[in-house]
């Protein structure tokens, strides 16, 4: 095997003709040529490099050498390493709920003046954790104890809650946190004033058993 063989980027193995490495490197060069102003022809100048050889590059029609590589990213005021910082990085899987669009969910208490809307939802096979966003506006409402598996962390939004966890009585303002163990009976014990939002996120350390929520 020769230096210069040694010295060659080969495509990523299991990756299509487009998604090569040559593709990355050329895009990428591209890119930054063009938000610089600078011509082929001016960055063939800086690097002694064809301009032939830099529509190749930049086409992904040909491999080229570390020390070619090194060339092009100092004519482009970057670092090697800098060159490859996006190179097969994972695609973005978020989940994004905007505003309002939150699935109202159905909860063993949930009445008129009493909702669920559920901020995420499971991608996978196992329930690791439920975001949601509490409402209350009806202060003659009569609340059931709760009891789940896991962890639940309640943040208050807006409005005020006597909120039982066990045999304590905790005054929930805007800005608190009550952080408890689900499987301790839980629950809203009077609704101070109205109207009440708060976000209470379950973190669950199993899967929960089914009708235990």
């Amino acid at each position: 095997m020769t230096d210069a063989t040694a010295n060659r980027i080969e495509p990523a193995t299991g990756q299509t003709a487009d998604h090569s490495l040559e593709r990355y490197i050329g895009n990428t060069i591209r890119e930054l040529r063009q938000k610089h102003g600078l011509t082929i022809a001016e960055i063939a100048e800086q690097t002694g490099i064809s301009r032939g050889m830099l529509s190749k590059i930049e086409n992904a029609q040909t491999s080229t050498s570390l020390e070619t590589l090194a060339k092009l990213a100092s004519a482009l005021g970057i670092s090697l390493s800098a060159l490859f910082r996006n190179y097969d990085v994972p695609g973005g899987g978020a989940q994004l709920v905007k505003n309002g669009e939150g699935m109202e969910v159905v909860r063993r208490g949930t009445k008129r003046g009493h909702t669920y809307h559920l901020l995420a939802y499971d991608q996978g096979p196992t329930k690791l954790f439920e975001p949601f966003l509490i409402a209350m506006d009806d202060a003659s409402e009569v609340f059931p104890t709760f009891e789940h598996p896991g962890i639940e962390f309640i943040y208050m939004l807006e409005g005020k809650i006597e909120y039982r966890h066990g045999q304590s009585i905790y005054l929930l303002e805007p800005g608190d946190a009550l952080t408890f163990r689900g499987d301790i009976p839980h629950g809203p014990e009077k609704l101070v004033e109205l109207p009440i939002r708060f976000l209470a996120t379950i973190h669950y350390s199993a899967p929960p058993v089914e009708g235990n929520v």
